[in-house]
């Protein structure tokens, strides 16, 4: 990247920035180990937290990643997948739906 291209409006980032000697993967160890905080903020003016455990954490592989660039494309990819198999599908509905009823 260039002052030219920054300057065209071909990239939004600014040519001062320097990422090569950026480290791919840097936290991924803690954030494995320790995991990450979500907060979610209501109209009210209030949030709850949620402490997502790091084993919960999904690392796509860098070709794997060109298709699917955002949580939202790997959600709808894996839905997509799982209405392919409905009789897991149903097991599942059926085994939350006991969970439910159950809790009551």
């Amino acid at each position: 990247m260039n002052k030219q291209a920054y300057e065209n409006g071909e990239t939004d980032m600014r040519p001062e920035y320097d990422f090569t000697e950026g480290v791919r993967g840097k936290y991924a160890t803690t954030l494995r180990e320790e995991g990450y905080m979500i907060r979610e903020y209501n109209a009210d003016g209030t949030f709850t937290e949620t402490h997502v455990l790091g084993e919960k954490t999904v690392t796509l592989a860098s070709d794997v990643w060109e298709y699917f660039p955002s949580s939202q494309a790997v959600n709808h990819a894996l839905r997509t997948l799982i209405s392919l198999v409905p009789e897991k599908h149903v097991a599942t509905t059926k085994r939350k739906q006991d969970a439910s009823v159950a809790q009551k």
